[in-house]
């Protein structure tokens, strides 16, 4: 068993041993219809109740539903447990429980050299073996020699074990994804006490099942426990976090509830306006759970309605929020320039996914950046806003609603399919801890005619955040017209004058960059700043790159060299003192999973001939290819290891 630190060893009874390890990485992979998500997501479950950090990554198949046993449809779930701070999901599992021979050869290739392989042997048949393509059985041609392999018959100890509920075979097969999941625990001491409560409630409806899937987890935790497979057993110790109440959570399951938490901060009703799309659907089933927080969802025919509705409500002085994947932007980016146009509060959460059009639906990218910047026609900027870690989309969540209701603008949330399903441990704010979002409705008439009547200006601006008056529908004497046609500044009517229309154009353009007198500056992790060297190198990212870089960064400086880091939340604007930063440094890499589009902002903002790191694989980048980025650039650049600079 691998470990980043030589495990400790203790005695558990005569002859059975527990290594203590610092950190696992164990991957669960199996056909789609294998239950390789929930057994997953039940591991990390237990892990967290335990204590350990840790960091997520499914990966879905994109076909519904594959031909079973075939290489398209194998179903992966990552998970990577720590006694201290950890930041990714980890390069290269240790430990790969691979469900059948498709699983395995999806897979191997990705397991860390003497890592541990737990087979279900009763899959490795020759009708598998086949549809899988291999020409010989792995097990016996040596292409497992450089890993641990366990072989375990589950599928046929998981019928044994569910013969008292009297299943047939084929039922009681289905349940093998909890013997896997007890031998797993059993393995790494993980509890089972939360597992079986979740079974008893989830499969409340069918006694049967919840029966079968019972036994099958004890089977397979008492299989490890008797079998003497193991030699050994092995334990990650908790790790030490802050005090507070802690929960698992998701990235959709987070920016939900920041939507929610927005919603409550701000007095607003909120209304989603929605079409289901992966990977951003999640978003819609939360709210939808959560309609006592004064919580609308409608779940519209297409996206274009989805966004209409929200913007409607938003009219009707809602918290208007739409969500979807890049091909739902494609089709809505009508209505958030009628929204620019318009000049009221919309949040288009946009979770973003491998394109262009159908693309990879199941896969991430962060590829929709310069289609938030400028997928609108004329002039029509928009605020951006991107989530960076799981539990930091409820943070941009409340920034986003923020800005949109205070500047009275739609507002992009950028999160992408990494971050959605991924998930680690976050600490539940206070609710002191949470702004305050005023919605500042206008209550009554703010501008008086030549001769003396009272009227309300719909454009008259604020001075300070140059945002219009926010009034709500049936207000008495703040009755006024909205619509996609050019209004003259202040009355609001319709204007086709050009000086009148360049003017308004270079007023929305300026609320939103004014935009940046509110937000944060960016902040540098410069080690070399306090005595005045900066680091002749900065690694500028961005969303869901931020684990990867951070551990990157560390990586490199734990081998003598000497990087600076910064990552932006806000992409429109950027952080006032962003040009002074970049501009600051011998060489900035900015790493995308894109073909280069921060890169392109930056070079053309900022004059900086930045090195673009690019991935476009629909997979996150991994730690490893960051910190050999670092090491070149700086070896060209005449830094090196040896020198210890």
């Amino acid at each position: 068993m691998t470990s980043t630190v030589d495990p400790g060893t203790v005695h558990d009874g005569p002859g059975r041993e527990v290594s203590i390890l610092n950190s696992l990485i164990v991957r669960f992979a199996g056909d789609s219809g294998d239950g390789m998500q929930v057994t997953g997501d039940r591991f990390t479950t237990g892990s967290a109740l335990f204590g350990n950090d840790l960091a997520t990554l499914p990966n879905f198949p994109a076909e519904i539903r594959a031909p079973a046993g075939t290489l398209a449809g194998v179903s992966a779930f990552q998970v990577h447990i720590a006694d201290h701070d950890i930041l990714t999901p980890g390069d290269a599992p240790t430990v790969l429980v691979a469900m059948n021979p498709a699983a395995l050869r999806a897979n191997a290739a990705d397991l860390a050299t003497g890592g541990t392989v737990i087979l279900n042997s009763d899959a490795f048949d020759q009708r598998n073996l086949t549809k899988a393509g291999y020409v010989s059985d792995p097990r016996t041609d040596g292409s497992l020699t450089s890993y641990r392999v366990y072989e375990v018959p589950m599928t046929s100890l998981t019928i044994e074990a569910c013969k008292p509920t009297g299943a047939k075979p084929r039922d009681a097969e289905r349940s093998k994804n909890f013997f896997a999941l007890g031998l797993v625990s059993w393995l790494y001491h993980r509890p089972l006490d939360s597992t079986v409560a979740f079974v008893a409630e989830r499969y409340a409806k069918n006694p049967l099942v919840v029966e079968a899937n019972t036994l099958a987890l004890r089977a397979g935790f008492n299989f490890g426990e008797t079998a003497e497979l193991f030699e050994s057993s092995y334990e990650i110790p908790p790790t030490t976090l802050a005090p507070g109440t802690y929960t698992n959570v998701t990235g959709n399951t987070a920016l939900a509830w920041g939507l929610i938490a927005a919603a409550r901060q701000s007095g607003l009703p909120l209304f989603l306006g929605s079409y289901p799309i992966t990977p951003a659907s999640d978003i819609l089933h939360e709210l939808a759970k959560q309609k006592h927080f004064n919580i609308r969802t409608f779940q519209a025919e297409d996206e274009i309605a989805g966004v209409g509705a929200a913007l409607g409500a938003a009219f009707g002085g809602a918290l208007g929020v739409t969500t979807t994947s890049g091909p739902g932007i494609d089709l809505k980016s009508e209505t958030i320039g009628l929204a620019v146009s318009l000049e009221l509060p919309l949040v288009v959460v946009d979770v973003q996914r491998g394109g262009p059009s159908t693309g990879l639906p199941t896969k991430t990218e962060q590829a929709d950046l310069l289609h938030a910047m400028y997928g609108r026609h004329g002039e029509a900027p928009v605020p951006i806003v991107a989530a960076k870690t799981p539990s930091h989309c409820f943070e941009a969540a409340l920034e986003a609603v923020r800005i949109a209701v205070t500047y009275r603008t739609p507002v992009y949330l950028l999160s992408d399919g990494y971050l959605a399903n991924g998930s680690e441990p976050w600490r539940l704010p206070t609710s002191e801890e949470l702004p305050v979002i005023d919605p500042g409705f206008q209550r009554e008439t703010n501008h008086v005619d030549e001769d003396g009547t009272a009227r309300f200006w719909p454009y008259m601006r604020d001075p300070e955040t140059l945002a219009r008056p926010w009034a709500v529908p049936g207000t008495p004497g703040l009755e006024h017209r909205v619509g996609g046609i050019e209004k003259a500044d202040g009355s609001g009517d319709i204007s086709y004058d050009p000086v009148n229309h360049e003017k308004m154009v270079r007023l929305r353009a300026a609320r939103i960059a004014g935009i940046a007198r509110t937000i944060p500056l960016v902040d540098v992790d410069d080690p070399g700043a306090a005595s005045g060297e900066k680091a002749p190198l900065l690694v500028l990212g961005w969303g869901s790159t931020y684990g990867a870089i951070t551990a990157a960064v560390r990586r490199a400086r734990a081998r003598g060299l000497t990087v600076a880091q910064a990552h932006l939340t806000h992409l429109n604007p950027f952080p006032s003192n962003l040009g002074g930063v970049v501009t600051s440094y011998g060489r900035v890499l900015i790493p995308e999973t894109n073909l280069g589009q921060l890169v392109r902002l930056v070079r053309a903002d900022f004059l900086v001939d930045a090195v673009a790191l690019n991935k476009v694989e629909g997979t996150p980048f991994r730690v490893g290819e960051i910190e050999r980025a670092i090491v070149d650039l700086l070896a060209t650049e005449g830094y090196s290891e040896e020198a210890g600079e």
